[in-house]
């Protein structure tokens, strides 16, 4: 990417062009799954964001090449970006996505909402963790669904070297903790 240009933010109504408009060029039927910022603006925590970060499973044919146009057409950073790129993923992660739209052959949703806040944890930066209390305030996930999702996935951290399974659920008692006295 060019890093003298400095793409314009998303928000909600640019976020639904951006569907429109990808489901428009697919050529097959496919699932996009949103998180991050993505699914803040969606839900309403946030007016607006940096970046589209989506999930494609199944890849709908057309979709790559529609992205490389509309990143550029619509002037937006859009990322290939899921939790399962930071944390383990857990199997039943499709089922728990919460479905936003079916438009033409896609079907979009908002990733995993417990994996989302592990992932958001585990990073640790301040609006991350505001979006994970979100989640929480908002209902969309509970402190018990973090815990045992943590539970589920913390096997799998053997495969996430750059991660101390210890520091982890430190990061999460701290933010439950945090988050309990609010």
């Amino acid at each position: 990417m060019d890093t003298q240009h400095m793409r314009r933010k998303v928000t909600v109504e640019t976020l639904r062009r951006f569907m429109q408009e990808l489901a428009s060029a697919s050529r097959s039927p496919g699932k996009v799954y949103f998180t991050g910022g993505a699914t803040a603006l969606l839900l309403g925590f946030r007016d607006q964001t940096i970046d589209i970060d989506l999930k494609l499973n199944p890849e709908p044919q057309g979709a790559f090449e529609a992205i490389a146009l509309l990143k550029d057409s619509l002037d937006l950073n859009i990322e290939l970006a899921s939790p399962d790129d930071f944390i383990p993923l857990a199997p039943d992660w499709r089922e728990r996505s919460r479905h936003i739209a079916t438009i033409g052959p896609l079907e979009f949703f908002h990733y995993d909402f417990s994996l989302q806040a592990l992932a958001k944890i585990e990073r640790g930066h301040a609006h991350d963790l505001e979006d994970a209390a979100s989640l929480v305030r908002g209902d969309f996930v509970s402190a018990e669904d973090l815990k045992r999702r943590f539970a589920e996935i913390e096997p799998g951290l053997l495969r996430y070297p750059a991660i101390d399974a210890h520091q982890f659920r430190a990061k999460l008692d701290r933010f439950l903790a945090t988050l309990a006295k609010t």
